[in-house]
């Protein structure tokens, strides 16, 4: 059996959609799995055991392209593959698997999908959650119809590797001597995911003064941000708190945030590879809400404000005073740092 997953967009969505890509070698332990995702996914799908082969997007986000998607179909009818599993919602999205001529194409029902997708769900209501949208598709259509339950849900669990985990910690010329503080201040979703620069600084000198290192994790949009945090701390404490943002691979960035001994973060890509890799987790939210995408692990505190306005989903406050994010004090993610790593460690589960 030979499987194609189109696979999402956006590094978080791919971190959960391991759980898919896991129930379904628990189900078909012999098939051949392969997902196409977007370049900047593909060093997730890597440490994805269950992925036998990844597969560049070449097409944009937002590019529709009917010849190339076409000329993309027909090139990968040579696979001969038995079933497609489509995880975006988008039309174009369910285009290339008709061309390759797959006969079983499953996804759920989105923009206009009827004849390009002849195995489509409808019942997405049922499962809350986003990582449960993603394992069902994997199940019989009737079966998730009938019951509404996911008999499992597997939680994603990346692997590291430790030659590259040496070489990234030569190459960026830091050390495990003291425990690390991973942060993760950046969000590519917008302004309204991001806690302010001077509450993490917060947290960064708190953590310095106790004996621990700040790593500040980002694309190269965050180096900005990671510097301003820098910039916040007392001068004699900054050669402690060390900048990557910008200056890791993707590859690089998992195998060395799998060395935190906690990990602060917005909601965003990298905090749920943090969840991926087990670490101890401070997941910080905004506009948005943990009901629909939270971390998966084990060791997981979520924090925000009970302002009435949130979670009101959008990138940028619609009221221009961004208090979900202003009037979460760095006390608060203190608090949830010790209840993780303390002596009598809170474990907080979404399982």
């Amino acid at each position: 059996m030979k499987l194609l997953v189109i696979g999402p967009s956006w590094v978080g969505d791919m971190v959960m959609s391991q759980s898919l890509y896991m129930t379904l070698k628990q189900q078909h332990p012999d098939a051949e799995l392969h997902v196409m995702a977007p370049a900047w996914c593909c060093a997730l799908l890597e440490r994805m055991p269950e992925v036998d082969k990844a597969l560049v997007m070449p097409l944009g986000h937002g590019d529709f392209k009917l010849a190339a998607r076409f000329r993309l179909g027909r090139q990968l009818a040579a696979e001969n593959y038995h079933w497609a599993i489509v995880q975006p919602n988008s039309m174009k999205s369910a285009l290339i698997p008709l061309f390759a001529g797959i006969k079983r194409r499953t996804g759920w029902k989105g923009e206009s999908r009827y004849g390009l997708l002849n195995d489509l769900r409808s019942n997405k209501n049922n499962f809350p959650l986003m990582v449960e949208r993603y394992v069902a598709l994997a199940y019989p259509r009737a079966d998730m119809q009938n019951n509404h339950r996911i008999p499992a849900l597997p939680w994603p669990a990346l692997q590291v590797d430790t030659a590259n985990q040496k070489n990234a910690l030569s190459e960026l010329s830091i050390n495990t001597e003291s425990p690390i503080v991973s942060l993760c201040p950046g969000a590519e979703f917008g302004p309204s995911k991001r806690w302010p620069e001077q509450h993490y600084a917060e947290v960064a000198k708190d953590q310095i003064e106790q004996g621990k290192q700040v790593w500040i994790f980002g694309s190269a949009k965050d180096i900005p941000v990671a510097e301003t945090i820098k910039h916040h701390l007392p001068h004699n404490l900054q050669e402690k708190c060390h900048i990557l943002a910008g200056k890791t691979s993707l590859h690089q960035a998992i195998d060395l945030m799998a060395l935190s001994s906690v990990v602060i973060s917005n909601d965003s890509g990298l905090m749920h590879i943090a969840a991926a890799l087990q670490r101890p987790l401070v997941g910080i939210y905004g506009s948005t809400s943990p009901k629909y995408t939270p971390p998966l692990a084990e060791k997981v505190a979520i924090v925000h404000t009970d302002i009435e306005c949130r979670p009101c989903f959008k990138r940028e406050c619609p009221l221009g005073h961004l208090k979900c994010l202003k009037e979460l004090p760095a006390k608060q993610v203190l608090t949830a740092i010790q209840q993780l790593t303390g002596p009598a460690h809170v474990s907080f589960s979404h399982r």
